[in-house]
């Protein structure tokens, strides 16, 4: 039989890609357009010297600086878009890589004008704040400025890490082009005997087959090419965290962690109290790994079984169209504003739908101030890709909102809140179905669903998040981090999170290998805070309270106006403390207890 092949890009529907004209009409207009950056690249750049001079001078200085990161991101997106639809599109790799170069070349342009303004005098620049009618819209951002002025380094040390962040990002961009295009990942027998090949979507729709054989055979396979390039994969991902270390020891931070956090003003704490509460609450885990094995009538439950329906008798098969109806229907607590941006997005093709051969894998949603917020999906018509045009919904609308109520320079929010927008809707997706559907085997499945958003989302991120903090450790210590080491420490950790019911099978002790998160810099822990905060968040919107809507969408407009922890206070949830981790697991143990009854 003929193997069921990933369609090319050119076989995709229109309507079912995003629409990148509304950015650039074509290429030749990106072209024109990346030609003026040189033009803003030297209005700034006449700034230099200058900057400290008076109060005018500063925001003469910001303001330039804006205009040219406006246009450099939206040339930057525009490319990125192009790229990750067809990484084997040698135009759109073209563009992609120029677009890093340029953004990499206008960022190395602005590095002079953080240290000049830190050469102000702190009283002068707060007395100009306090003063100037234009300044003073600034007040937040130079605030943050100046409590991080301890790493900033000189005007000419930042223009080299400037200039050396394109090459710091090469072991990212490495892994993709590696695991997005590269890589082949075999053939297997689907539950007909039809053979299909393997991709990453596939990956997952095959993991979550009735057929165990088919489970099994796809986790198999799927692995053998990870396998295959171990030592590369180990070597790309070991340069990265080395590039982080090396970041943070030349800006001054005491490790890794902290300066991908301080930034931002996320106490060191917030990931420590994270990974010590969830390690408290893994008993509640494998109780849970008891509850799965018991009711899916297994002798013995491996790990290619956790993604497998827990029961049977739902149908579980959702077309696109049907699951953007799902999603409205169940995020109206939010109000009508918020349903005019949900049409907006899937009426104006901000959303690329279904995969195709090249295109990157998972889910994302991307964009700039200046463009619309777009989605990348993978749909494969299943209710978790409902959950994820929800999941990724929720930082467009995220998106959207910040840029529309905030000037450039709050325009954008930390990653620390983006995940609440995001979980918050899947939360409010689950409420909507356990309503309206009365199928007992679908509230089953509803149950299921919410421990398991528990499990991935807070608990394996916090897994991820404790072996990125491993990495770093070893890394700051000097220590090599090899292939053999890697699998070593990723297994016995995946061991310790799964419990004693759960059958390790050696291949999960690579699964650090096709993590692409593992090189966004600590950036998986915030999943975990991002669901906690959600689920807190979202009881109170189910509730009908009208306030703690009000006070949620205030909190997607206030993009980084002010810090991630206070503008969490003001939603109503406050994430300095263990406790909504707590909360959460707790809700776990809840969900649990119904499991039980329900079966």
């Amino acid at each position: 039989m003929t193997a069921q092949q990933v369609p090319t890009r050119s076989e995709a529907n229109a309507t079912d890609t995003w629409d990148l004209t509304l950015m650039y009409a074509d290429d030749a207009a990106w072209e024109r357009e990346l030609g003026a950056v040189d033009t803003l690249i030297a209005t700034l750049v006449a700034h230099q010297g200058q900057v400290g001079t008076s109060a005018d001078a500063v925001v003469a200085t910001i303001e330039a600086r804006e205009a040219l990161m406006k246009t450099a991101h939206q040339l930057y997106i525009y490319a990125h878009c192009r790229y990750d639809s067809d990484s084997g599109d040698a135009a759109g790799q073209g563009l992609s890589a120029r677009a890093q170069a340029m953004v990499a070349k206008a960022q190395a342009a602005t590095a002079f004008v953080e240290p000049e303004v830190l050469a102000v005098a702190e009283a002068t620049l707060r007395e100009w704040i306090a003063t100037h009618p234009v300044l003073s819209q600034y007040a937040y951002y130079l605030d943050v400025l100046l409590r991080n002025r301890s790493h900033t380094r000189s005007a000419e040390v930042e223009e080299v890490l400037a200039q050396m962040g394109e090459m710091a990002g090469a072991p990212s961009s490495i892994f993709g082009v590696l695991n997005n295009t590269d890589m082949e990942f075999g053939t297997i027998q689907d539950e007909e005997g039809n053979d299909v090949a393997l991709s990453h979507g596939r990956y997952g729709k095959y993991l979550e087959s009735n057929d165990r054989r088919v489970r099994k055979d796809t986790f198999h396979t799927f692995y053998k090419s990870f396998a295959a390039h171990r030592n590369t994969l180990a070597m790309t991902l070991s340069s990265g965290v080395r590039a982080n270390v090396i970041n943070a020891r030349m800006r001054g931070y005491n490790s890794a962690v902290e300066a991908a956090l301080a930034p931002n003003d996320i106490p060191v704490a917030v990931y420590h109290n994270l990974v010590t509460t969830v390690q408290a609450n893994l008993p509640k885990i494998h109780r849970y790994m008891d509850i799965r094995k018991r009711m899916m009538h297994l002798d013995d439950l491996r790990i290619y079984d956790l993604y497998a329906p827990i029961h049977q008798g739902v149908e579980l098969a959702v077309d696109y169209r049907e699951g953007c109806q799902l999603v409205a229907a169940a995020l109206q607590p939010l109000g009508a504003d918020y349903q005019t941006a949900l049409s907006a997005a899937f009426e104006s093709r901000w959303i690329d739908v279904y995969e195709n051969k090249g295109k990157r894998s998972g889910a994302y949603s991307t964009g700039s101030y200046t463009t619309a917020p777009y989605i990348l999906l993978n749909y494969q018509n299943r209710l978790d890709d409902v959950f994820t045009l929800a999941h990724e919904l929720g930082h467009s609308m995220h998106s959207y909102y910040t840029r529309r109520t905030q000037p450039y320079h709050y325009g954008d929010y930390t990653i620390f809140v983006a995940e609440v927008a995001s979980t918050l809707n899947e939360a409010l997706l689950v409420n909507h179905l356990l309503k309206t559907r009365q199928d007992p085997a679908l509230r089953r499945h509803l149950v299921v669903q919410q421990l398991e958003d528990i499990r991935r989302t807070l608990v394996r991120q916090t897994m991820f998040a404790e072996f990125e903090l491993d990495m770093h450790t070893r890394s700051e210590n000097d220590e090599p981090l090899t292939a053999d080491g890697l699998t070593e420490r990723y297994y016995d950790l995946a061991k310790r999170y799964h419990g004693p019911t759960v059958i390790l099978d050696d291949e999960i002790g690579l699964e650090w290998s096709r993590i692409p998160h593992f090189y966004y810099n600590f950036y998986v822990y915030q999943y975990s805070t991002g669901i906690s905060a959600a689920l807190a968040l979202a009881d109170k919107v189910q509730q009908g309270d009208a306030a703690a809507v009000t006070n949620y969408l205030s909190f997607l407009g206030g993009g980084s106006s002010k810090s991630s922890i206070d503008l969490l206070r003001g939603a109503g949830v406050d994430m300095a403390s263990p406790a909504p981790v707590q909360a959460a697991m707790d809700h776990f143990a809840v969900l649990l207890d119904e499991l039980e009854q329900l079966v």
